[in-house]
C-alpha cells in the first residue's frame, strides 16, 4: 500500500474552479515575465488541466513523479491528482497557458458517446499524469496558445480538436507509471458546495458575509480569505457575477423590461447593476439583448 501524497509534511489544497463569464471551461495565459502566480501551491481539484510551457525549464511535481523538463512543457493533469506549479521566476519561460475544464463541461454523457471513445481513453491515462514532447509538444503547444485569441465557439471547437490530437499523439510519458495513492479529504469539497449551493438558491437578495461565514463555521476574516485562496476572488465579486449570468439568461429568454430584471437577480441598484454587467459582460443590458435580437434576425434557421 502506497503512501498518501504530502508535500512538506503538507496535504495538498482543494482549489476552486471558476471558468470566465460566458465560457464552460478556463483559459489563462500569462505572457509577461513573472510566473503564474496563482497556483504554485501543492493543489487539486476536480477538473482536468492541461499546462503549456514555452520556453524555459523547471520543476514537474504530479502525484508521486518529480523531475524537471528542459525547452518547455506541455503536460496533462487527470482529475484530483495533485500538483504544484510548473514555473517560478528561474524558469525563464516566455508564456504559460492553462486550461481547465470539468469531465461534464460539456453536458452529462458528451465523453461517453462512440466518437469520443478515444478522447475517453486519454482522460483514463491522464489519472496519471501525462507528458508530451517532441513534436506533439511542439505543434499542441502552438495550438493551445492561440486559444485566447478566439470566440467562446471557437475557443470550445479547437479545445476538442486539441484533445482529439493528444489521443492520437505517440509521443508522451505516464508519470505516475506505477500508480499513486491520495485519499481526498472531503471537509474542503463539503463545505465549498455548501457554500455555491446557498449562493444558488438565495442570489436574489442580500447574502451578508455574517450569513455566510456562519453557514461554513468560521469567522468572517477566516471565511473571506478562504474562499479567495480556493476562487480566485472574493465572496461579493461571486455573487456579483452569478446574478450578472441570471440576468443575461433572463435578458435571452423574455421581454421584461431591464430594470425589472435588474431586481429579479438581486440587485437593489439600477446603476450598480448597469455598471456590473458592462464590465463583465463588456455590453450594457439594452446593448446585450439589442445584439441577440439581431444574432436572432440573422439566423436563418430562425
Amino acid at each position: 500500500m502506497k503512501r498518501p501524497i504530502i508535500i512538506s509534511g503538507k496535504k495538498p489544497s482543494l482549489e476552486k474552479i471558476s471558468p470566465a463569464f460566458g465560457s464552460s471551461f478556463s483559459v489563462k495565459q500569462y505572457n509577461d515575465p513573472s510566473p503564474n502566480i496563482h497556483a504554485p501551491f501543492w493543489h487539486f481539484h476536480p477538473e482536468l488541466e492541461m499546462v503549456y510551457v514555452k520556453g524555459g525549464s523547471g520543476k514537474r511535481h504530479i502525484g508521486n513523479h518529480l523531475s524537471y523538463y528542459q525547452e518547455g512543457d506541455l503536460v496533462l493533469i487527470g482529475s484530483m491528482l495533485p500538483h504544484t506549479g510548473f514555473t517560478n521566476r528561474l524558469t525563464g519561460n516566455e508564456s504559460e497557458t492553462v486550461i481547465q475544464f470539468g469531465l461534464d463541461f460539456i453536458g452529462p454523457g458528451f465523453f461517453q458517446s462512440q466518437e469520443m471513445e478515444d478522447i475517453k481513453q486519454l482522460f483514463e491515462r491522464s489519472k496519471a499524469g501525462l507528458a508530451f514532447h517532441g513534436e506533439a509538444k511542439k505543434s499542441i503547444g502552438a495550438r493551445m496558445e492561440k486559444l485566447p485569441s478566439l470566440d467562446n465557439f471557437g475557443r470550445l471547437i479547437e479545445l476538442l480538436c486539441i484533445l482529439q490530437d493528444m489521443a492520437w499523439a505517440e509521443e508522451y510519458t505516464i508519470l505516475n507509471a506505477d500508480g499513486y495513492s491520495f485519499e481526498v479529504e472531503t471537509a474542503d469539497n463539503d463545505r465549498i458546495n455548501v457554500i455555491y449551493n446557498h449562493v444558488r438558491n438565495n442570489f436574489q437578495r442580500p447574502i451578508p458575509l455574517e450569513e455566510i461565514s456562519a453557514l461554513a463555521n468560521m469567522t468572517i476574516p477566516a471565511f473571506c480569505r478562504y474562499f479567495k485562496k480556493l476562487s480566485g476572488k472574493t465572496f461579493t465579486k461571486f455573487v456579483n457575477e452569478f446574478r450578472i449570468v441570471h440576468s443575461c439568461k433572463l435578458l435571452t429568454e423574455g421581454t421584461e423590461s431591464i430594470s425589472a430584471i435588474c431586481y429579479e437577480s438581486g440587485f437593489n441598484n439600477f446603476s450598480h447593476f448597469n455598471r456590473l454587467f458592462k464590465e463583465i459582460t463588456g455590453k450594457t443590458p439594452s446593448r446585450y439583448r439589442k445584439k441577440l435580437k439581431q444574432v436572432l434576425l440573422e439566423d436563418p434557421l430562425q
